[in-house]
């Protein structure tokens, strides 16, 4: 079986026309969903563990909903419905962030959850005891630890929010997976942009692990 692979057509003109575009969008998409789903999902976590009813269940409901969809389903349901609703598009890419940030607040307010649980109960006691409400034991005491405890796996679950960036080809929005497909289509060679595509993925969240992988044990000496 003879592929007859040839890379020679991705020249960094190519890779500047078609690919940087959607990388930027993959990478902006990325942050957004990360700084939005990560507020949002402290928010969640914060109602789940308050222990008042009227919180925890429409924040168990949210996030137990979510967790059971798949991302892209939520993506087209988002794209499609909501402008029915409205009567006005939103946009492939603007509906992405959206749905994105939406979807993520439920693994990042699961994080945060046994990060904030994982902080001694003791602390807490002692932020009443100085007179601390709340608000203020969970602001100045619990949540910089519970935060630090988990931002490896933050970080993890961002790797993972990266690579699934790659389904709003389902929209069309204009990604990195987009930016690889569009030059395939252009020069008659799919294969070998997919191919690469592949590679680039596995050399940007590869390198993004090790990091982590690092952060993760000097985390671990300061403790």
């Amino acid at each position: 079986m003879n592929l007859n692979l040839d890379f020679t057509f991705l020249s960094w003109g190519v890779i500047s026309s078609f690919v940087v575009k959607g990388f930027f969008f993959s990478v902006q998409l990325t942050l957004v969903a990360m700084v939005g789903g990560i507020v949002l999902g402290t928010a969640l976590a914060l109602m789940r563990l308050s222990g008042r009813s009227f919180l925890v269940l429409p924040a168990a409901a949210y996030v137990n909903t979510m967790r059971s969809i798949p991302l892209v389903m939520v993506i087209l349901w988002f794209f499609l419905l909501i402008p029915l609703l409205t009567g006005r598009p939103l946009g492939a890419e603007f509906s992405a962030m959206i749905t994105f940030t939406l979807f993520e607040a439920a693994y990042y307010s699961e994080i945060m959850r046994a990060g904030i649980q994982s902080v001694p109960k003791g602390q807490v006691h002692a932020g009443y005891a100085v007179g601390m409400s709340y608000a203020q034991t969970m602001q100045l005491i619990i949540l910089p630890q519970a935060f630090r405890n988990m931002l490896p796996v933050l970080l993890t679950q961002t790797i993972i929010l990266f690579q699934d960036t790659s389904l709003v080809y389902a929209i069309g929005a204009y990604d990195l997976l987009k930016g690889f497909e569009i030059a395939g289509k252009n020069f008659n060679r799919p294969v070998e942009t997919y191919l690469v595509a592949a590679v680039v993925y596995f050399v940007i969240c590869f390198g993004l692990s090790m990091l982590v992988r690092q952060l993760q044990k000097r985390i671990a000496i300061i403790r």
